[in-house]
Order: C-alpha cells, then structure tokens, then sequence
C-alpha cells in the first residue's frame, strides 16, 4: 500500500509518504510561508527524493478540516488535483483527529486545541483504549471556556496539543491545575505522517471516495459570510 499524505490545515504545511506500515518522506514545515508557496515544492522534494512515480500511489490522504479556511483549499485544490490526474482515490481524514494521532499510547485524554479565533477552538476528545484510537467527542467548535467545563466535569488528566495552546495556555493552567499537561514541540502540531497512518486505517477499511466528491469540513461558516450575515440583519433591523 502506498499512501501520500497531505496536511495544510493551519500554519504547519507537511507532505507525507507512506509504504505499507512505514513512513518514508516525511517534508514539515512551520515558517512564515503560505502553503501555495510550500505545499507543492515539498511534494516535489519527496518525489524526487524517494524515487517514486505518482502514479504508483494507491491513495491520498487529506487532512479535510477543519482548520484554516484558505489551507484547507489549498490543501483539497492539490489532492483533487493529484486524484484526478492520477485517477487516485481520497482519504477524508478529520484535522483533529489527526493531530491526536499523533500522542499515540498517551493516558488519559488527549486534547488538540487549534485556535478558531474569537476565543473559540476546534477541538475533540480522545483517548487510547488498550492501544485502541478512540474517539470520545468528535471534532467540534466550540469556546474555550465551554471545553474546559466539559473536560473539569471527567476529572481525568488531560494532555493539549495544537497551536490553541499558545493562546490559551494560562487560561488551561489556571482551570485545570496539575491535571493538565502539554505535548512537546516534536508532535505538537499538524504531521502528514499523522495524517496517512490514519488515512491508511481508514483506506482499509474502505473509507475512501473519489477526488470530484472530496470537500473541505470547515465546521463553520468563514469570517467573509459572517460578517456578509452580520451586515444583511443589520440592514433589515434599520428598514
């Protein structure tokens, strides 16, 4: 089985290959850079540096979202691309799940945080139940005050990732004490290879569908109808 991983969905750009049960190119990068201009390059690399045709792919996963709105595009303009080029089908894997994929064999819940503005996050609950990935909250949006509520009502230890945790770390900290702890730097955020094991589990199971019927899951509207919505109530308000 040879997979290749996509992963765009906030300010980390990764491009994963996977053969079989092994990662083989893994290309990170967190720098200032849009994803137009890093995504495609890195794929490149990989190719080059692996030696290995496109079209010997089997499938390609794709961090669908949520996340950044102009990422997640970015992201799914590149895999449907490739998938329809390649005739390759497209491995819909949820950001967040991905990025607790990543703390494999943790105890206790894990929680990614990835910042949503207006103090909100994406987020989910999951945990490792005898080396079982298992979902508890599926992914979601919701406040960071609303969250931390939730998780202080299990009363279990708790382990965040994602680049939530820079915005709101002390809030965490103060809510939640000892009982909260942070993933380090090396698996702290968005990995393609994160991406295409889950991907990989998901293609074995059949979880797969064409490149024309893949779409982003933005779990919210963007920040340009939100404010089109604002603008059209207000308009009707003063009629």
């Amino acid at each position: 089985m040879r997979l290749l991983a996509l992963d765009s969905s906030g300010l980390v750009a990764s491009v994963a290959l996977v053969v079989d049960d092994t990662v083989i190119a893994e290309y990170t990068t967190n720098f200032k850079k849009t994803h137009s201009q890093t995504l495609l390059p890195m794929l490149d690399e990989i190719v080059k540096m692996t030696e290995m045709e496109l079209s010997e792919l089997d499938a390609i996963a794709l961090a669908a979202g949520p996340g950044s709105f102009t990422g997640l595009r970015i992201g799914a303009a590149t895999a449907k691309g490739l998938g329809l080029a390649l005739n390759k089908p497209i491995v819909s894997v949820p950001t967040v799940d991905a990025l607790a994929y990543n703390l494999y064999g943790t105890k206790g819940i894990i929680c990614p945080i990835m910042d949503a503005r207006r103090s909100q996050v994406y987020t989910g609950l999951y945990e490792y139940v005898n080396n079982e990935f298992t979902v508890i909250e599926q992914q979601k949006v919701v406040t960071i005050d609303e969250l931390l509520e939730e998780i202080i009502a299990t009363g279990k230890e708790v382990i965040f990732l994602g680049d939530g945790v820079d915005v709101h770390r002390d809030k965490i900290k103060e809510a939640l004490g000892d009982k909260a702890s942070f993933a380090p730097a090396h698996v702290a955020r968005q990995r393609a290879g994160a991406v295409a094991m889950l991907g990989a589990k998901y293609y074995a199971e059949g979880k797969m569908e064409t490149a024309s019927e893949q779409a982003p899951e933005y779990l919210r509207v963007s920040q340009a109808e939100r404010e089109l919505a604002e603008r059209q109530q207000a308009e009707k308000v003063n009629q």
